[in-house]
């Protein structure tokens, strides 16, 4: 039986009516689910022999998909946390092909069970004072470059902006007067202001100056005047990491992204004490369970409880070992 609504059909009122339409879903969240479902298409041609617009709903079963994220660990070699973004991304195709094509009720059952891949917890990476100075003291703040890299590795490490907020900040977004802050749109669409310290002020006020008032005007870009790519911050985040090791050793053995960065901004706010509830308004998190990863992470905060502890009363000895004979029957 032919398909009263057909899987091309169906995918296309996913994205246009479904999360455009109805959820009004953040271009990066479309980004991100119109990227799965490429990878997933250029699969099925290859594995199927099928053009993407011959699919159908049958073709993308439950054992179909679970090759499609072995595929991604396989040959991609996509980690845990990669396969399940992908799998976050099909889900809601399949639960809108529910509500759209009741017949293939058992098949979609089948698909969403399909289970996350649990992935290793390692405890976060963060900077620490030093690193966070011999980082911004990189850049050549004689050079058009130079300033502006500084006044975005400043503006990043003081506010724990994500990488999508830093790169789309206009002029318009950052008040510089009384009350300095700036506004963004988070996840989910959320604005959240986030207030500016004095340094970071004097700073931008003179990257603004700089440029020329235009509320219109991106607050960091290119070469060209338009928006920082994601490989163009994360590039320069790694260009001065690595030359600053040349006077902060330490981060030699570190990573240093721009994730890092939002990372190290919490953990500043964590060990001067400011409630976790704070922390998670200040980032923009969803739960303040999200915060659990900095205390996890924070040395210092453990080290604090040790020394409120009473220290175990033992004494110090000289090892002994056993009877011949009792030695003899422990090993039996």
């Amino acid at each position: 039986m032919k398909d009263a609504v057909g899987f091309p059909t169906l995918l296309e009122m996913f994205f246009t009516r479904r999360l455009i339409a109805q959820r009004r879903a953040s271009p990066h969240t479309i980004a991100s689910y119109r990227d799965t479902f490429r990878l997933l298409l250029q699969f099925a041609q290859k594995e199927l022999a099928k053009a993407a617009s011959g699919l159908t709903m049958e073709d993308l079963n439950a054992p179909f998909l679970g090759a499609f994220l072995d595929h991604l660990e396989s040959a991609r070699t996509n980690g845990a946390r990669s396969r399940n973004l992908r799998l976050t991304a099909i889900r809601p195709f399949f639960r809108f092909a529910a509500l759209e094509t009741p017949q293939h009720s058992g098949l979609i059952q089948r698909v969403l069970v399909i289970p996350n891949k649990r992935q290793p917890r390692p405890l976060v990476g963060f900077l620490t004072r030093p690193e966070i100075d011999a980082l911004l003291a990189t850049p050549d703040r004689n050079t058009w470059l130079g300033r502006r890299d500084h006044a975005l590795l400043l503006t990043a490490l003081q506010t724990g902006l994500r990488l999508t907020e830093i790169t789309s900040i206009r002029q318009k977004d950052v008040r510089l007067a009384t009350g300095a802050h700036v506004r963004c749109e988070g996840k989910g669409r959320k604005e959240r202001c986030t207030p500016l310290t004095k340094a970071t002020v004097t700073v931008l006020t003179a990257w603004v100056r700089e440029q020329g008032t235009d509320a219109t005007r991106i607050l960091f870009p290119s070469t060209r005047g338009g928006p920082l790519s994601a490989d163009a911050v994360q590039h320069l985040v790694a260009k001065y990491a690595a030359a600053a090791q040349q006077t902060c050793p330490s981060l030699a053995d570190k990573r240093v992204s721009p994730h890092v960065l939002r990372h190290t901004t919490a953990m500043e706010l964590m060990q001067a004490g400011v409630d976790r509830t704070l922390i998670a308004l200040w980032l923009g998190h969803e739960s303040v369970e999200t915060t659990q990863i900095y205390l996890d992470a924070n040395l210092s905060i453990k080290e604090e409880v040790l020394s409120k502890t009473t220290p175990i009363n033992t004494k110090p000895g000289r090892y002994k070992p056993d009877d011949d004979l009792l030695a003899f029957l422990k090993g039996l």
